[in-house]
């Protein structure tokens, strides 16, 4: 483990997929989202693959025992995508960001509704503050009914919560394929099925780039792949429940960019209701990192106290477990947390 460099590692996929989404809305008015979405899965293979080279992974990322679960994964992540993907041409690049933020909430709704886990009082209660940064979010375009009425920006919170749902499908169905699958089939598999989704849209009709229009879009997708690269690296140096809040870098980054780029400033609304959100995130993630730290407390209490009363003073003195107490735990393995 080596905290700061996971942050670091982190902070910079951040910054990675804004400039991604950048990029996306750059070309978002020239190109169909098909052929956005082609250039973003394929070219996200490239450094992909050289980096399971480097790792000596490629034959574990082309193994898989679920081919199914990926399929539905797949079909999750690239209606996802295309969703997330036409949002950005609605909506100015930080009020797109920010309704992402909902796809970890519906996370929660729909772990319990389709996993059937058990969540905790406190989610539930993060995940509804988190809702009400959102409504906040939403209120320029909820007054007069402007949102129901339609227009640009009501399309584009309607294509952006859709796909915030999506994305909360996919990341249930990842921790599905996490009980058989590695990291590397999952994104292996993940970005090929995008791309042949994405390509299959050339049927309807894509527009021919330029050579300059095409070195762009390639470089979306090779940096969507560094991207990926630099956020599966930063869990390897560091807990999840410590990397979460810095998710949350991407408004930051998002802000500076649309306000340069696109000369868009959110409205208050926009920053109030994202900073809610946050909050309730970082709830959630600090009420996780409580229970485990209690969980790990009461452990590490009923092993002492278990060892204090089996442990004979001939087994203290030459550091060895009597053998009734060997014989049990040979028996009973450890449950997994």
């Amino acid at each position: 483990m080596n905290p700061p460099l996971a942050i670091v590692l982190k902070v910079l996929s951040a910054l990675v997929f804004t400039v991604m989404s950048a990029g996306i809305k750059y070309v978002g008015d020239r190109f169909p989202v098909g052929e956005i979405v082609f250039f973003r899965s394929f070219f996200m293979l490239l450094p992909l693959i050289a980096w399971l080279a480097w790792q000596g992974q490629v034959r574990a990322a082309l193994r898989t025992r679920n081919v199914m679960g990926h399929l539905r994964r797949g079909i999750m992540s690239s209606s996802s995508m295309f969703l997330n993907f036409l949002a950005l041409a609605y909506l100015p690049l930080t009020d797109a960001v920010t309704l992402g933020y909902t796809a970890p909430l519906l996370v929660v709704v729909l772990a319990a509704v389709v996993l059937k886990e058990k969540v905790q009082a406190y989610r539930w209660i993060g995940t509804g503050i988190g809702f009400t940064g959102v409504v906040v979010m939403l209120s320029p375009h909820l007054s007069g009914g402007s949102l129901l009425a339609g227009g640009a920006a009501g399309i584009g919170v309607a294509i952006a919560l859709a796909g915030a749902l999506l994305t909360a499908g996919a990341l249930i169905q990842v921790r599905r394929l996490i009980d058989t699958e590695t990291t590397g089939a999952i994104i292996f598999y993940m970005s090929l099925m995008t791309s042949a989704l994405g390509f299959v849209t050339i049927l309807g009709g894509w527009v021919m780039p330029t050579v300059e229009e095409a070195a762009l879009l390639i470089a979306i997708g090779i940096v969507g792949g560094l991207g990926q690269i630099l956020l599966t690296m930063s869990f390897r140096y560091g807990d999840a429940s410590l990397l979460a809040p810095f998710d949350y870098t991407t408004m930051l980054w998002a802000c500076l960019f649309g306000w340069i780029i696109f000369a868009d400033w959110p409205l208050p609304a926009v920053f109030l209701g994202g900073a809610i959100v946050i909050a309730s995130g970082l709830f959630i993630v600090w009420r996780e990192r409580v229970e485990a730290a209690h969980h790990r407390h009461a452990l590490a209490h009923s092993t002492l106290t278990y060892t204090t009363l089996t442990q004979t003073p001939a087994a203290v003195e030459h550091e060895l477990a009597p053998a009734p107490v060997a014989a049990q735990a040979q028996r009973t393995p450890p449950r997994a947390v």
